[in-house]
C-alpha cells in the first residue's frame, strides 16, 4: 500500500525513538541516545535511553566494568550522599521531630521530589565530569 504524501525524516524518527522513556543513568527524558544488545539474535533486543552523549558513555563504561549490577556502585553512593545533604536541608525546615506519620501529604511530596531530584541531579553531574569533552 502507498501513500501519495511523501516520508518525512520526522516520520522515520518517530518508528525509532523511545516516546516517553526516561534516561537509564539520570532519569530525565531521553532525546535519541541509545544502547541495545548487539548479540542477542532473538527479537525485541534489550535497549537502554539516554538523555545525553555522557549519561550514555557513563552507562556503557559502568556496563563494561560489571555487567551484572547488584551492588550500588561508588558513582550512586556518591549520589545518594549529595542527596541526604539536600534532603537535610528540607528537613530542617519540617522538623527533624516531626514523626513520619505526621507529615503533610505537601511535605512527603515534597520529600520525594527532592529525592529524586537530588540524585537524578548528582547522576547526572558525575556522568558529565567523567566523561571526556567531545572533540568537535
Amino acid at each position: 500500500m502507498t501513500s501519495s504524501t511523501p516520508i518525512t525524516a520526522e516520520d522515520r524518527r518517530r518508528l525509532w525513538h523511545p516516546r516517553g522513556t526516561l534516561c537509564a543513568v539520570c532519569r530525565q527524558p531521553t532525546r535519541g541516545f541509545g544502547w541495545f544488545d548487539p548479540h542477542r539474535s532473538k527479537q525485541p533486543r534489550p535497549s537502554v535511553w539516554f538523555c545525553s552523549m555522557s549519561c550514555q558513555s557513563f552507562w556503557t563504561r559502568l556496563a563494561r566494568e560489571r555487567f551484572a549490577m547488584v551492588d550500588l556502585t561508588e558513582e550512586e553512593r556518591a549520589a545518594i550522599t549529595a542527596t541526604m545533604k539536600r534532603m537535610a536541608l528540607l528537613m530542617d525546615e519540617i522538623g527533624w521531630a516531626t514523626p513520619l506519620g505526621e507529615l503533610t501529604e505537601a511535605q512527603v511530596r515534597a520529600l520525594i521530589e527532592e529525592a529524586v531530584e537530588g540524585f537524578r541531579e548528582a547522576m547526572s553531574d558525575i556522568a558529565r565530569a567523567q566523561t571526556p569533552e567531545v572533540p568537535f
